[in-house]
């Protein structure tokens, strides 16, 4: 039996500032610049929140819990966009703590491009980056002239 005491646990806050450290995390606009440039964004909102806010254009929406079979390149569940572990990924999540961790476990898979958007989806519409509800564009000018009706 080992003498060794066992390490004293770690809370959530703790492991994020681990888990981000190791990221190369992103704004808004520079998601939306890589995405450009080739960029996967990765959705991994539930979908009650996608259905409540919209979704991103030509963002793969993922299940968090299928995240790591989806996007393994090497896996036989891989979606197609899942092309090899240089590919560049950006998970979305609603405000920027769960797509860390995410991102932290695709680069354990190898994908060591994997990263998350800063704030999350909700950063992303604050910053008026194009959104889209139910298949048609939304901005926040949408949002304003309901509320005034």
């Amino acid at each position: 039996m080992s003498t060794d005491s066992p390490a004293a646990p770690t809370g959530i806050d703790e492991l994020l500032d681990r888990v981000r450290a190791g990221l190369d995390r992103v704004t808004p606009e520079q998601a939306y610049a890589a995405a450009g440039e080739g960029a996967l964004l990765v959705d991994i909102r539930y979908a009650a929140l996608r259905d409540r806010d919209g979704l991103i254009p030509g963002a793969l929406v993922v299940e968090r819990n299928e995240l790591e079979w989806r996007l393994d390149p090497q896996g036989s569940h891989r979606a197609p966009q899942a092309t090899g572990h240089e590919l560049r990924v950006v998970v979305i999540c609603n405000e920027g703590y769960a797509s860390s961790l995410a991102a932290e476990s695709l680069q354990r898979l190898g994908l060591r491009e994997a990263t998350d958007l800063v704030g999350g989806f909700q950063a992303w519409r604050a910053a008026g980056l194009p959104v889209t509800e139910h298949g048609v564009p939304r901005t926040d000018t949408d949002d304003a002239s309901t509320a005034a009706e």
